[in-house]
């Protein structure tokens, strides 16, 4: 019998896959609500058995669990290793499932950008030609895709999904950075790093950031193998100048000393900086990295450009909303942690900050202190705004900071006022939280969205409109 642990999207397709393989499947889920008893029900027309309340010990005759995104520590998994049962995740499911001929993956993790960068990738080989889905923590379960019709897969894997995937052998795979995030699920930064690194493990073609200190520390083992074709196993992408078998910027270009014929005496351009949008450093790097991947899998220099031209941005990742008063404002809800944060607030020279939520662990010193000659000051919400109020104090002593309190609707709408009053023209008010949003709102994008309809109420209120 499979054990299939949560009823979320993962967990059902998980569910509905093995159903209709004729396994006798059980899910267990410690949430009840009116959503999950409607999917609990459609589930349970194809023979899957749904149970409800915190499991502690595995269902009777249980031969394999199946988790998607329970920690390690929880007390139903912890008693399936005491028993020998098998535990592993989606993603891994998924790649045991492929049949013979099964389409390729090409696979990215990273503390941040992930979803931008497989769609990125995702574009570059649909303008090569390729059937290729972006799946996996992008939205579409893994399991779903592995016998559908495309020819090549651009797999996005949290930690989460890392964690338990001890076989997946991608075509080619990428870190995007890596920085501190999820420690109470991991318990500690060396082990989450470790477990980012699984996606090299047996990897054809490893991509890495050699500008960041734990993605460049993952690959280094890797730097002197082979890959395929006897090519370099071991690729790198900089914002700097690249040397041989790297990719990265010169003057305005994206350029390739990685997949050309001589990459000591040769680069091929890939792209313009105007190509990338919406353009920030973090997004160059994003684009490199997927270019990068394409590049391994074949991807022909022209159709890089081509995928970053199609390339449309999924929302709340540095959207500009309005200017009003000739004050930008930015919606990047889906910063949600110090290191995301950091990167959004690279990108813009004088910021009014808004701030806070969930920091889940996180240190947000290093944040403030390299933010601080920007910030014209910071309007913070959520539970631990306290806390980067602290790190202000310590590192930005001058920056005027404004606390709003309260979990009512009307919260987002105080926030954007206290953030006009304290820009200047010129400024940019940036919602890069640095914390999750699960203390206030559903989630990231209804935080964002709270906040545009905040800043589009204040447009109607000013004089000048929006532009």
């Amino acid at each position: 019998m499979i054990c299939v642990a949560g009823l979320g999207v993962s967990g059902t397709a998980v569910a509905r896959a093995m159903a209709g393989r004729g396994e006798k499947v059980v899910v267990l889920e410690g949430r009840d609500g009116e959503r999950a008893r409607v999917i609990a029900g459609e589930l349970t027309a194809l023979g899957v058995e749904v149970r409800f309340g915190e499991p502690a010990e595995p269902p009777a005759g249980t031969s394999l669990i199946v988790t998607t995104g329970w920690p390690p520590h929880h007390p139903l998994l912890a008693a399936a290793a005491a028993a020998g049962i098998e535990v592993i995740g989606e993603v891994e499911l998924a790649w045991r499932l492929r049949p013979e001929g099964a389409a390729p993956w090409l696979a990215l993790t990273g503390t941040n950008g992930k979803t931008t960068a497989v769609r990125m990738l995702t574009a570059m080989l649909l303008a090569a030609g390729h059937r290729a889905l972006a799946v996996g923590n992008v939205g579409t379960p893994v399991v779903e895709a592995v016998t559908g019709p495309g020819d090549v897969l651009a797999v996005e894997l949290s930690s989460f999904q890392l964690h338990r995937s001890p076989s997946i052998a991608p075509y080619a795979a990428a870190v995007l950075n890596v920085a501190p995030d999820h420690l109470d699920w991991h318990g500690s930064m060396e082990e989450y790093a470790r477990v980012k690194g699984e996606i090299f493990a047996r990897a054809g073609t490893i991509v890495h950031n050699a500008d960041d200190e734990w993605a460049a520390r993952l690959a280094a083992p890797y730097e002197s193998a082979a890959g395929r074709g006897g090519a370099a196993r071991s690729v790198g992408f900089t914002l700097a100048v690249p040397r041989p078998g790297q990719l990265g910027v010169v003057e305005d270009l994206l350029v390739d000393r990685a997949f050309v014929a001589d990459p000591v005496g040769n680069a091929e351009e890939l792209a313009s900086l105007a190509d990338i949008r919406p353009f920030a450093p973090h997004n160059v790097a994003n684009a490199l990295a997927a270019a990068a991947l394409a590049r391994a899998y074949g991807v022909p220099a022209a159709a890089v450009r081509e995928g970053l031209l199609a390339f449309v941005p999924d929302p709340h990742r540095i959207a500009h909303v309005a200017r009003v008063a000739e004050v930008d404002y930015v919606d990047d809800s889906k910063a949600t942690n110090p290191h995301a944060a950091a990167a959004s607030l690279a990108a813009y020279p004088s910021i009014v900050w808004v701030a806070g939520g969930q920091l889940k662990g996180a240190d947000v010193g290093e944040l403030v202190r390299r933010a601080a000659p920007r910030l014209r000051g910071a309007v913070l919400l959520g539970a631990d705004r306290e806390r980067i109020r602290e790190a202000l104090a310590r590192h930005a002593g001058n920056v005027p900071v404004v606390e709003v309190a309260g979990q009512d609707t009307g919260v987002m709408d105080r926030v954007v006022t206290e953030a006009a009053r304290l820009a200047a023209p010129g400024d940019t008010v940036l919602l890069a939280p640095a914390g999750a949003s699960l203390d206030m709102f559903a989630g990231y994008p209804a935080r964002g969205e709270a906040f545009a309809r905040a800043v589009h109420r204040l447009a109607e209120g000013h004089d000048g409109g929006a532009a």
